[in-house]
């Protein structure tokens, strides 16, 4: 069954990971790779790969469960209901906001992070100096993947 509402990823990224849906960050994003999974649109993303695990232990959601709800064709208005409502975590508004803000300015901490992710800077943007924490070099990466300069 083909999703209505799901991005062609071999087209176009998903969204940043700082858009926020729920107040949460990486969401909307996981929810676009999510869909076009279903559809066999993914490109070379991945679903519930470990940016996506983040959220999915934070907010205690399974993340097969959450692809029958995409599968279904439910908006991210939804899918966020659908989150609140079956999520282990039940968390307030002040635990999401800090969660979000640590999320978007996370760096790599460990030597094997740090190398993957100089590795992939000096791939996509050798020159550029701006580029440090997580969310920096995905969003980077997606511009560049689909023919931004940078």
């Amino acid at each position: 069954m083909a999703l209505n509402n799901a991005p062609d990823l071999t087209k176009q990224p998903p969204r940043s990971p700082r858009v926020r849906l729920g107040g949460f960050v990486i969401l909307p994003r996981m929810l676009d790779k999510g869909r076009a999974t279903i559809n066999g649109k993914q490109g070379e993303y991945k679903y519930a790969c470990p940016l996506d695990q983040r959220f999915l232990e934070f907010k205690g959601v399974d993340p097969e469960g959450l692809k029958k709800q995409l599968a279904a064709g439910k908006g991210d208005g939804e899918i966020l209901e659908w989150i609140d409502k079956h999520a282990k975590n039940k968390l307030s508004d002040a635990e999401v906001a800090v969660w979000s803000q640590y999320a978007e300015q996370r760096v790599p901490k460990d030597v094997e992070s740090r190398k993957f992710f100089n590795e992939l800077h000096e791939k996509v943007a050798p020159k550029r100096e701006d580029v440090h924490s997580w969310f920096d070099l995905l969003d980077l990466d997606d511009y560049v993947s689909f023919g931004g300069k940078a």
